[in-house]
């Protein structure tokens, strides 16, 4: 198999076989490998199409000492919260002197029409680090719902600034926010490509792996320390494993044949991946070190795009085992699997949600490829989006959100869906090629 056909095998033309995206190139040598602090030029920029109901009225203060730093913290929060669908903005509070420790009536706020109001202050000390504070006020309930400070380095502000706005999320909404986690994606432009870290929003674009060949298939693991990835840098799809604070990597599938699709389990102490060293495309698992391979498909045709459930008990993966490609689910030890998608002839790139109760996937219908949402318990299917050319679903680790990869102008941009279809917005890019997305789970602190 030559080698534009090895990457076409793995990743066929979506008019084939779906989102597995096309990738081509000539074989040259390794552009780049670095650790995970080179910057990258294009930043993705945000184009909100949708919001969800009931939103919350608040308000952010200018932050007391906010000038002259890197970062504008009362803007990151405010695109933050109004990005979610669920917040909407009242700029009552540009001329107001407010710092964590002002006294406020939270009546007179609320008769204004806001609900929470966020303050702060940001202080350089002596030794070049910066003390960040904040404080929430839920002007309904009339009291103070969170009251902290941070001592941190100024490269580390626009993080912090996201992890308010988590603060503010789950505070007013009862579950964790996605602020301050992390996507990965590909970017590609003529003989090159670039596996990009970028924060959720976007911005702060980092190049983890930069090369002359194909990059398809990252994959987050559970810590976020690490992505899982294949590439094809040695004339053949290779799965490596890297390690981001460092840019060491270990090539973890290298058999003969094609070695593709790296999905980690939940507890991140095994890997699984999709192999042709015993003929046909077969899953297969292997500890987190490369050791202990097990072969859990044995059929003809094509298994492909394994998906750990999150209570380690399941795979869902795409198969046409049963004439054309569907979802379907088996044991993480392998044997008998079950057919999970039966609306349309043709869904693939199973992706499952934190609670295991919904799953996500691409869906031709029409002639349209779209991202769907499937509840496992009733069997309800729901078509999220309408732009045709839809690929690589993946959820927000809080579960609220879908991240995928579509068409803009010709080129691949990203956008993001609610699970309920109600919340849509898009990261566009100027000019780049965008596609392989993936969403990082929470980071501890």
């Amino acid at each position: 198999m030559n080698y534009a056909n090895q990457v076409m095998h793995l990743k066929p033309s979506i008019a084939l076989w779906g989102p597995l995206r096309k990738a081509a190139g000539t074989l040259l040598a390794l552009l780049a490998l670095t650790a995970f602090n080179t910057p990258a030029q294009a930043q993705l920029k945000i184009d909100i199409t949708g919001v969800g109901a009931n939103q919350i009225a608040f308000s952010a203060a200018p932050f007391q000492g906010n000038q002259g730093l890197p970062e504008d913290i009362k803007k990151v929060i405010e695109d933050d919260l109004v990005r979610s669908g669920f917040f909407r903005s009242i700029n009552t509070t540009s001329n107001v002197e407010l710092n964590e420790s002002t006294l406020i009536d939270p009546s007179a706020w609320k008769s204004i029409g806001v609900d929470a109001l966020i303050v702060g202050s940001v202080k350089k000390l002596p030794d070049g680090r910066l003390d960040l504070r904040f404080n929430l006020h839920d002007t309904a309930q009339q009291k103070s719902l969170g009251k902290f400070s941070y001592v941190i380095a100024p490269s580390a502000l626009r993080l912090h600034a996201h992890k308010i706005a988590d603060f503010v999320y789950e505070k007013m909404l009862g579950e964790k926010g996605v602020f301050s986690t992390r996507l990965a994606y590909v970017e590609k432009a003529p003989g090159r490509y670039r596996l990009i870290i970028a924060d959720a929003d976007g911005a702060n674009p980092q190049v983890a792996l930069a090369s002359k060949e194909p990059i398809i298939s990252p994959a987050w693991s559970p810590d976020g320390t690490q992505l899982a990835y294949v590439s094809f840098e040695t004339r053949k799809p290779v799965v490596f494993v890297h390690t981001l604070a460092t840019g060491r990597r270990k090539a973890l599938a290298n058999f003969k044949g094609s070695n593709s699709a790296p999905a980690w389990s939940s507890n991140g102490q095994q890997l699984a991946v999709v192999l042709t060293k015993d003929g046909g495309s077969q899953i297969f698992s292997m500890n987190a070190d490369g050791s202990g391979l097990n072969r859990l498909t044995s059929t003809s045709g094509i298994n492909t795009e394994p998906a750990y459930s999150h209570d380690g008990r399941s795979i869902y993966f795409t198969s046409d085992r049963g004439g054309g490609p569907q979802i379907y689910r088996m044991s993480t030890n392998g044997g008998d699997a079950s057919r999970v998608t039966f609306e349309g002839g043709y869904n693939i790139s199973p992706r499952i949600s934190p609670d295991d109760k919904t799953l996500t996937y691409v869906t031709r219908r029409d002639g349209q490829f779209r991202i769907a949402a499937l509840d496992l318990a009733s069997g309800t299917e729901m078509l999220l989006t309408n732009t045709g050319r839809d690929e690589s679903p993946s959820f927000a680790p809080n579960g609220r959100y879908i991240l995928y990869a579509t068409k803009s102008g010709g080129k691949g941009t990203l956008a993001v869906v609610s699970k309920d279809g109600r919340i849509k917005y898009n990261l566009s890019s100027s000019g780049a090629d965008i596609s392989e997305p993936t969403w990082g789970p929470f980071i501890n602190d």
